[in-house]
């Protein structure tokens, strides 16, 4: 049986993070959307989330970041540390200690996370949530996208014209598949097992040390944050079966017996670390594991959250109709080189993993694997780099060499500084939802470029500060930031054509 034709600007295929997120950033732009998950149930999954703080500011201005700080793992006061042992009863060969930031990471449940964001989608107006409802295909057409979903309860089948259509469905993506676009792979995958689980064995470090992460031999264990709950990722070898005894199979890693532990769930995964050739086909795109496959490799969330994000924004934009195509065309440019960066520095960690286990199996001196960390990125939770979009079609580059100003703290394409003001409270939480112009000119001479811009129909809010704490952080009088956070434009003073910075920062030009 088939209804009749559904209608939306935007539908999101997935409600996971990174569907819920994108779904989220819309209404925050007041876009509705209507978003279809095949689950009917709750997630199940024990894996983990980790966000770290540049994640945590995007979340903040959807209002979602103290529901991971309220189901989320307490970070403590500090970064966790990594350790490097032969064997788990051995001291560590090398500990190498967490780098501080302005906001510390967060670790949530993967499953506990979904469940939250679900509820935030249920309980929005200009979002409608359809669970049970499995995409099966789509068709590019004028104007816009036909999908094709069934309703696995009732068994009707459902067309949806939509305006925009977004893949969030993950790393089997049905999205990606129907646009026949191949993920690109990084070198030949190895395959992995990843065993969750509880104990209490003080030989563990959690307890006092909430972040700790421990690499024993070949083996990594992750904290899930919460005192005695553990995720071990072992590779395995070509012909390496996983093993129907999980608790064996950890022992034998770990060259010891731990103490009673609790199996929580496995899977197997490989380490392809692939990313989506292109991220968009027409009005179609991908976001999230759907453009990059990536987990449970560094169960690094914030990738997939900046997708969301920028995607989100730039598509209210074009709908609201403030944004023209560049917005949507410097989506791919932006986010797909992130993601291969993101990949290295993941690839990178993965064979220092490799590598560590090879000399420990090796029987190499305990000297001479510190030496060799000492000389590799030894942290194998890689990522969290700050952003930069230097070459952007939508970011105003002001003709200075790439590099050429490394230690400005304002720079075209780059994250606005995360300052405090004299209260305490984030700058970042008086920016617009669109576009903000942080004017520290002290005489309001950004008034008049925000007023143009509002004659234009582009939404930018004038944000003058004088707070001293600001004017210590940031070397630019004039900054044009844009949803995302990242700054669109800076100058020291008015520009003699701010029509062509705001053509070229909405996407009317590129």
């Amino acid at each position: 049986m088939t209804a009749a034709a559904l209608r939306a600007q935007v539908l999101v295929i997935g409600a996971g993070p990174t569907g819920a997120v994108m779904a989220l950033e819309l209404a925050h732009h007041n876009v509705p959307c209507l978003v279809v998950e095949r689950a009917i149930a709750p997630p199940r999954h024990p894996g983990v989330d980790r966000v770290t703080g540049q994640g945590m500011d995007l979340l903040r201005r959807l209002g979602l970041a103290d529901l991971v700080r309220k189901y989320g793992a307490d970070p403590g006061g500090e970064p966790g540390d990594v350790e490097w042992r032969t064997r788990l009863d051995d001291a560590p060969v090398l500990v190498a200690a967490g780098t501080p930031a302005g906001e510390p990471d967060h670790r949530i449940g993967a499953a506990e996370l979904t469940r939250r964001l679900r509820d935030e989608l249920r309980g929005h107006p200009l979002i409608e949530l359809r669970e049970g409802w499995t995409f099966t295909g789509l068709r590019i057409e004028p104007g816009g996208a036909l999908a094709n979903v069934l309703d696995v309860r009732s068994g009707v089948r459902h067309a949806v014209a939509a305006r925009h259509l977004v893949g969030c469905d993950g790393a089997q993506s049905t999205v990606r598949r129907c646009l026949e676009v191949s993920m690109e792979q990084l070198g030949h995958p190895v395959q992995h097992c990843s065993v969750y689980f509880r104990s209490p064995d003080p030989r563990l470090p959690a307890a006092d040390r909430p972040r700790t992460t421990v690499v024993v031999g070949g083996l990594t264990c992750v904290s899930r944050g919460d005192g005695d709950s553990w995720v071990a990722h072992l590779p395995l070898g070509d012909d390496e079966p996983v093993t129907t005894d999980p608790v064996a199979m950890l022992r034998d890693r770990l060259g010891s017996a731990l103490e009673v532990p609790e199996i929580l769930g496995v899977a197997q995964w490989d380490d392809a670390l692939g990313v989506a050739a292109v991220y968009r086909r027409g009005p179609v795109f991908l976001a999230g594991e759907s453009a990059h496959r990536f987990h449970p490799a560094g169960e690094l969330l914030d990738t997939s959250l900046a997708d969301a994000v920028d995607l989100g924004w730039k598509l209210a934009a074009e709908i609201n109709g403030w944004g023209g195509p560049g917005l949507l065309a410097s989506y791919e440019a932006e986010r797909r080189p992130r993601a291969l960066l993101d990949r290295e520095l993941l690839a990178r960690a993965l064979e220092t993993r490799r590598r560590f286990g090879r000399l420990t199996a090796a029987g190499a001196a305990p000297e001479l694997l510190a030496g060799v960390l000492r000389q590799e990125a030894h942290r194998p939770d890689a990522g969290g780099l700050p952003a930069r979009h230097a070459t952007s079609t939508v970011v105003w580059h002001d003709g200075a060499p790439a590099g050429a100003t490394p230690d400005a703290a304002v720079r075209a394409g780059g994250l606005a500084p995360d300052v405090r003001l004299g209260g305490g409270d984030p700058l970042a939480d008086r920016f617009g939802p669109e576009l903000t112009l942080v004017d520290l000119t002290g005489d309001a001479a950004g008034a008049r470029l925000v007023a143009a811009a509002t004659g234009r129909g582009i939404p930018v809010r004038h944000l003058p500060v004088a707070d001293p704490a600001v004017r210590a952080g940031w070397d630019r009088p004039l900054v044009l930031v844009r949803p995302d956070r990242h700054v669109a434009w800076c100058a020291d003073a008015a520009p003699r054509d701010w029509d062509a910075v705001l053509d070229l920062v909405s996407g009317k030009i590129n």
